[in-house]
């Protein structure tokens, strides 16, 4: 399919089942955490998925080379962001699978007038609002940064899309975990599972994938961390198999 690009963007292949994006040379670029998010989502064939901050729509056309779902719904505030995704999912001819509706996620009752979701996913901004600036251009702050939206705003929208006994998964850094745990339980989702990813064995983790569900009893259960690089630089052989790299197709 024909995309017009616009000043600064390019297409990028994916490496999975033809799968290409448009990303922005000028914009915040997906990276390792949303594919690990991908690949850590569960999901099943009757899934109606939400994607909280779906940026350039990375996390929806992933999860649609990996996991068996009836469809998702990116969410995404930025209008260029948005615009982006759409032009990806068509480029993709994935628009019977994947909508991508531009607008805020403290919208989201509005938005979705009463909808409700299995599973929620969301790689939300990093960076607490108590933490400075750095001189970062305002679209790429906007992904990094809680300045349109916080954690909390984050994980209140997810509580209130899901259905019960639906799951949120979400990818974040080791420093905000407290604060996770606290804010799904203010909004009824209980911590369920979480794992740890370091850059390499011996390494400090730093990110965090967790899954919590819409009502649940208490119990969590850490997994395995998960190591990127072996001590040679390589990936670990769990990283190629995420990746899929060897497995093209």
């Amino acid at each position: 399919m024909q995309i017009n690009l616009k000043t600064g963007e390019k297409i990028d292949d994916l490496q999975l089942k033809a799968l290409k994006i448009i990303q922005n040379e000028n914009d915040f670029k997906f990276g390792i955490d949303a594919v690990l998010l991908s690949h850590f989502t569960k999901t099943k064939r009757s899934d109606e998925i939400v994607d909280l901050g779906t940026g350039t729509g990375i996390i929806p056309i992933l999860i649609s080379g990996k996991k068996r779902f009836y469809r998702i719904t990116g969410l995404e505030l930025q209008e260029h962001m948005a615009d982006m995704a759409m032009r990806s999912v068509k480029l993709n001819g994935l628009e019977h699978k994947i909508e991508i509706i531009k607008g805020n996620i403290k919208s989201c009752e509005e938005i979705f007038k009463g909808k409700k979701f299995d599973v929620a996913v969301t790689n939300p901004p990093y960076i607490s609002k108590s933490s400075g600036l750095t001189g970062i251009v305002k679209n790429k702050a906007i992904s990094r940064h809680e300045i349109e939206c916080t954690l909390e705003d984050v994980v209140k929208a997810a509580s209130t899309l899901l259905k019960d006994f639906g799951s949120i998964y979400m990818v974040h850094r080791p420093d905000r975990l407290v604060d996770i745990i606290y804010y799904m339980r203010e909004y009824g989702l209980e911590p369920k599972i979480i794992r740890y990813v370091h850059p390499r064995e011996g390494k400090a983790p730093n990110l965090v994938l967790i899954k919590g569900i819409k009502g649940a009893n208490a119990g969590l259960i850490t997994e395995e961390p998960l190591c990127v690089y072996k001590e040679d630089g390589s990936y670990t052989d769990e990283i190629l198999v995420i990746y899929n790299i060897g497995n093209r197709g």
